[in-house]
């Protein structure tokens, strides 16, 4: 969930928002969870774990699929499809990623070089 900021005009070309306008987003912020992103020599492990839950994000993006649905659908809890969808792989396995990728038929193709 992210947070959007309108300026006004005469302040539309500057990069960081008034105090006023930190001041209205900082509690939404602060609830919002980080989506991790992949450290620039992560190991091959956690690069596959990345590229699995990639393919889940796209797949509840085209299928428009609700977290509390999908959780249900797959008898776990919906925490740990905001983890994957967050790439928090560090909570994950290859072969349980793999497991729930196979429950919902998700289609990729994994090449190891």
């Amino acid at each position: 969930m992210g947070c959007a900021i309108s300026l006004p005009k005469e302040r539309a070309y500057m990069s960081f928002p008034t105090e006023k306008q930190l001041k209205l987003i900082k509690p939404k912020a602060e609830k919002t969870e980080p989506i991790f992103t992949l450290p620039k020599y992560a190991s091959r492990t956690d690069r596959l774990k990345y590229k699995i839950c990639e393919k889940f994000v796209i797949h509840f993006r085209e299928n428009n699929i609700v977290t509390t649905d999908f959780s249900r659908k797959l008898k776990i809890d919906p925490s740990r499809i905001n983890g994957i969808l967050k790439y928090q792989i560090s909570h994950y396995t290859v072969d349980g990623l793999l497991d729930l990728a196979e429950l919902i038929n998700l289609d990729f193709k994994i090449t190891i070089s």
